[in-house]
């Protein structure tokens, strides 16, 4: 396996913004590897991207969320246009997986679940079907597109465990 790690490293789970990623996983006590796996799946880290729905940059944040949260952070130099700038938007990505981590009790899969299809939705499912803090069965999920994203953020975040060791 050790052989084949720098072409991984290179090719499949590259990590620029590392030094970014680990400032604010610290600050904001959300494990750098999970957040390097979600700016993987959400943006493969170009920070230009716009999803169809309008998400931007890095983390893929709606500007809604994005405004909401500069709020939160007291940020009052939020922009739309500052989206793409990777410290912002990894520092906004990161703290709001932070608060969706607090929400739902450091429980991951419904985290990660939140962040893809909103909290509102994982509230409702929580309570439709009597889901516990500790719910891990992702193919329950009902959203394909969600149970996909949860499984494949949380491979990935085990690759960049083995690859990237703190």
């Amino acid at each position: 396996m050790l052989k084949f790690e720098p072409v991984q490293r290179s090719y499949f789970y590259v990590y620029p913004y590392h030094d970014t990623v680990m400032k604010y996983a610290s600050m904001y006590h959300v494990d750098s590897n999970l957040t390097a796996a979600v700016i993987k799946k959400e943006s493969k880290f170009k920070r230009e991207v716009h999803s169809h729905r309008g998400a931007i940059g890095l983390m893929q944040i709606m500007p809604d969320t994005a405004k909401w949260i500069a709020g939160q952070l007291g940020d009052t130099n939020y922009s739309e246009e500052g989206l793409h700038e990777p410290d912002r938007n990894i520092r906004y990505g990161t703290w709001y997986l932070s608060t969706l981590q607090k929400e739902f009790h450091g429980n991951n899969v419904l985290a990660l679940a939140a962040y893809n299809a909103g909290r509102g939705n994982v509230q409702e499912w929580i309570k439709q079907y009597n889901w516990s803090e500790d719910f891990s069965d992702i193919d329950a999920i009902p959203f394909a597109e969600t149970r996909d994203y949860v499984r494949q953020v949380l491979a990935d975040e085990k690759k960049y465990r083995e690859l990237y060791p703190e």
